[in-house]
């Protein structure tokens, strides 16, 4: 029996990447408003209600799509910041990596410099919640492993900080990414040191 689940969970989870595939495509070469929930049962091979089936509505998908995208953003980062030295280095290659990616990332590029990603940019901005919560989640445990001192709050303070940096310097490029990594970790330094000085309870 537990093989026979195993088997559906297996492709159920094969066809949602599908059409996650499916609908990545489309959004890069479409944007979002022309985004068809028919289209990407066509790109996927599947039948227009297995789409809505799986994640309901246009919007729904949407937000799949981009938290997929931020998951494998976040794996790259752990990837690389798991051999930093410190926290504000860790920090420093996790925004470095962010913004390298980002411009290698078909989606985002496409969000970021193209008209059919106009339509899109919300999904990094005024709707981009999702990718803030996941990736500070993230970012804040990540932060507790290089500083135990942390306090959970502090952490999510920092994390979240980075983060909303981060998207900033993505959607405002006006520095390299190395620049960019050293701005922020600069404007930081100084809370990295009280909150951490704090939680020691060193004066």
């Amino acid at each position: 029996m537990g093989e026979i689940t195993s088997f559906s969970d297996r492709t159920k989870a094969s066809l949602r990447e599908a059409l996650l595939d499916a609908a990545t495509e489309l959004l890069t070469e479409h944007g979002y408003t022309a985004l068809r929930m028919a289209d990407v049962a066509a790109r996927a091979g599947v039948s227009r209600q297995t789409v809505y089936n799986e994640f309901g509505n246009k919007g729904t998908l949407a937000e799949a799509v981009v938290l997929r995208t931020t998951s494998e953003f976040l794996e790259g980062i752990r990837l690389r910041v798991q051999d930093a030295r410190d926290l504000r280095d860790g920090i420093r290659e996790a925004v470095v990596y962010t913004i390298e990616h980002a411009r290698e990332n078909r989606l985002v590029a496409t969000t970021l410099g193209t008209e059919a990603g106009e339509d899109l940019l919300p999904l990094l901005t005024t709707k981009g919640e999702p990718i803030l919560t996941a990736a500070t989640e993230v970012a804040a445990g990540q932060y507790r492993e290089f500083e135990p001192s942390l306090s959970p709050e502090s952490a999510t303070l920092l994390a979240e900080t980075v983060v909303r940096l981060s998207l900033s310097h993505l959607v405002m490029p006006t520095h390299s990414a190395g620049e960019a990594a050293a701005a922020v970790v600069a404007v930081l330094a100084p809370a990295i040191r009280a909150l951490t000085t704090d939680s020691k309870g060193t004066p």
